[in-house]
């Protein structure tokens, strides 16, 4: 891996892990991942003073890059293993499908903006990190890969996508904020049969939304 990581950056890094604790994440294996995480490689240039402040940040085509408590509180609530087949649904900057990576998960990943796409396609392996990158509508998942061990979501759903739900294994576990554009809830969703379903809620966040099709920019 031939990039800019200093000690300063690593220092920071471990600055917002232990940030992370005192705000109540305690999987030792996301507190890991996140140490590890080059976030600074992930953010436009202007932005990189501020890659390890515990905020989001814009990044492009109307995204942001979750703040990284976001990211360590779905991941936390995934409870990854290592080897599990995890699909996410918003790709992004990468920087949370980097975080899976490291954590050992088989990663598939999914974009409907063909810019950011186009982007982490060829970012993350630059930097150690090869998730299988999709150009795709989030709301249809991955049918043809299904099932998967876990499913996080990164944008906020006016609702739980039914074809998403029946992507999961029995026993598996879907992660995905709910709500309207200004606030949504966190969902933990597991399927424990094949037509039965249970969901948790887990507080209040705010996300940019969900939204269908694709963009061919």
């Amino acid at each position: 891996m031939n990039y800019n990581d200093t000690p300063r950056h690593q220092g920071l890094r471990k600055r917002l892990v232990d940030g992370l604790k005192i705000k109540g994440i305690r999987n030792e294996k996301v507190l890991e991942a996140i140490g590890k995480v080059p976030r600074h490689l992930f953010m436009e240039s202007g932005f990189i003073n501020f890659a390890y402040k515990d905020q989001a940040f814009p990044i492009g085509a109307g995204q942001t890059i979750s703040q990284p408590f976001t990211v360590a509180f779905q991941t936390q609530l995934l409870n990854i293993q290592k080897n599990e087949k995890v699909l996410e649904v918003g790709t992004g900057s990468g920087y949370q499908a980097a975080v899976l990576v490291e954590m050992g998960a088989k990663v598939f990943t999914i974009e409907r903006q063909r810019e950011l796409y186009l982007k982490v396609q060829k970012f993350l392996p630059s930097i150690g990190y090869s998730p299988a990158c999709f150009f795709g509508d989030g709301y249809k998942g991955l049918p043809n890969l299904a099932p998967f061990d876990k499913i996080l979501v990164t944008a906020g759903a006016p609702s739980i996508p039914q074809e998403l739900k029946l992507q999961l294994k029995i026993g598996g576990t879907m992660v995905i904020p709910v709500g309207d554009k200004n606030r949504q809830e966190m969902y933990e969703i597991v399927r424990v049969a094949e037509n039965d379903f249970t969901s948790k809620k887990h507080g209040g966040f705010v996300f940019v939304p969900l939204l269908k099709g694709t963009v061919n920019n």
